[in-house]
């Protein structure tokens, strides 16, 4: 006969308690032992929402006072296992910060939601770099349709790290209107950008073509079918347009 699984043990109110004051001054070099009470109360609350409710409000809570950049990052990570849409505005908020931003972009992108996404979205222009590059990956695996317009003028952002991300997260997305910015931006792509935009067009390309629009796939791999492209970028645009006229 099966064993069912233990039940997780409901933690020790004075215990979460010292935690959550522990978290208070927590820090680089600090003992993470003290903060084992939180870590415990995150996963019981797993198994009880009204738990889960109460223990996310105590982690936005901490999360708005400040604290070391540690603890705050210690924080969105606990978020990103109980997150519901009740932390979308104070999550937002980390983004623009470089020392945390990552990990309170993670916890958004484990919400689900449009209010989520927007916050991603609306937080863009207040961005830079590694963060702005981030926020745009998270676009693109969240398929923001909505994001597009705002992505578009990113593919001739002077950083190419961005321009790059913009076009990935453009094939991601792989609607029509993200299908028509990377075609218009293909014919002047710069030459430090030819591969991603290429592979961004083929993961658009894809997606289209397994969406349901062949005609607009199509479209796409003609762009790549030629000898101005390295050869395994040719034979991938070759072979889905195979796919895409229905000859297989």
């Amino acid at each position: 006969m099966p064993q069912s699984s233990p039940t997780q043990t409901k933690p020790d109110a004075v215990a979460l308690d010292a935690a959550f004051e522990a978290l208070k001054t927590y820090d680089q070099g600090s003992s993470r032992g003290a903060l084992m009470p939180i870590d415990e109360a995150v996963m019981a609350s797993l198994e009880s929402q009204s738990a889960q409710k109460e223990l996310e409000q105590r982690l936005i809570t901490a999360l708005k006072k400040g604290g070391s950049a540690v603890a705050r990052e210690y924080i969105c990570s606990k978020l990103t296992m109980i997150v519901s849409e009740a932390c979308v505005p104070a999550l937002a908020a980390q983004l623009t910060a470089p020392e945390f931003a990552t990990a309170a972009r993670n916890a958004l992108e484990a919400i689900p939601g449009a209010q989520a996404t927007k916050a991603l979205r609306d937080s863009l222009p207040g961005t830079e770099g590694p963060q702005k590059i981030g926020v745009i990956n998270s676009l693109g695996a969240r398929r923001d349709a909505d994001g597009v317009r705002a992505l578009t003028p990113l593919l001739k952002h002077d950083d190419v790290g961005v321009a790059g991300a913009a076009a990935a997260a453009l094939g991601d997305i792989a609607t029509t209107n993200a299908a028509k910015a990377l075609r218009e931006f293909q014919p002047q792509v710069p030459e430090g950008l030819r591969l991603r935009v290429a592979d961004a067009i083929l993961t658009c390309a894809e997606r289209l073509l397994v969406a349901g629009k062949p005609a607009d796939a199509q479209t796409l791999y003609r762009l790549l079918d030629s000898t101005a492209h390295p050869k395994h970028v040719q034979h991938a645009a070759a072979r889905g347009l195979e796919l895409a006229s229905g000859k297989e």
